[in-house]
Parts: structure tokens; sequence; C-alpha cells
């Protein structure tokens, strides 16, 4: 069996990106079970956050939804017809192109959300100072790795 040698080991910038990593998946944790706690499960809170989130102007398609949600099409439709089933989004057809439609997220979805927002923004509002100074170490030691290879 093969072991990392000490000075891989020891690296700051892969002691860094471990961190942020692991910083990252608590709060992904986090974010998978407040929305389980208003009971979505979570990749229906991501799909509500995207569409809601949509800069304007921005058809929110189902291929929209997809490529925002790294999901195939069929996919995205599943869990757009799940969540329409719940209440949480509605289809309306395209006014400019009849083959496709609009997503667009209900009262009851927005309610939803809106909670799980306010609890997203508190939770970011602590870990944000961790994540910042992770993230500017990793800046500061990839730097100092590109430096020293030039």
């Amino acid at each position: 069996m093969r072991t990392s040698s000490p000075a891989a080991v020891s690296d700051p910038l892969l002691q860094t990106l471990a961190e942020f990593r692991y910083e990252l998946r608590r709060f992904h944790h986090f974010s998978e079970a407040a929305a389980r706690e208003a009971d979505l499960e979570p990749q229906q809170h991501q799909l509500l956050l995207q569409v809601a989130g949509a800069p304007a102007g921005t058809a929110i398609t189902i291929a929209y939804a997809a490529e925002r949600l790294g999901l195939k099409h069929n996919s995205a439709v599943e869990l757009v017809d799940r969540c329409g089933r719940e209440g949480l989004i509605v289809r309306a057809v395209d006014a400019a192109d009849k083959r496709r439609a609009i997503l667009r997220v209900t009262r009851k979805g927005n309610q939803v959300l809106a909670r799980l927002t306010r609890d997203h923004a508190r939770e970011l509002n602590e870990r944000a100072p961790l994540l910042v100074r992770t993230l500017k170490r990793v800046e500061a030691h990839s730097s100092a790795a590109t430096d020293s290879r030039a």
C-alpha cells in the first residue's frame, strides 16, 4: 500500500483546498437538511432557487433549469413535474415560442423559498468569514505555487 509523502501531506495549498472543500461540504449538508425540514428534496429547493433567482429577461425554460442544475433534460422534466404536482412551480406556454414552456414559482413555492432563503442567509452569514479567509488562503497559495513555477 502506498502512502502520501510527508511533503505532499504538508503542502499548504493542499491543506487549504481540503479545508475550503470541507467548509463547502458543511454548507451543502446544512442546505440539504434545511430543504428536507421544509418538506422538499434538495433538488426541488435548488430548482426553486434557480427559477426565482434567474436574471431579469431570462427565459426560464426546462433547458435553462437543466443547465443551471447540471441535469440532463429528461431529469429536469421529472423534477419540474414533481414540483408542479406539489404546487411549487407552474409552466406557461412561451408567448414568443409556443414550443417551449416558461417556468414560474408559485405563491406556495415562493413562501417555502423565502423561509429557506432566510435560513441560508443566516447560515452563510455565520460561515462567510471562515469561507472568505480560506478562499483568500487558496488564492495566496495558488499564486505562490504559480510564481514558483515561472
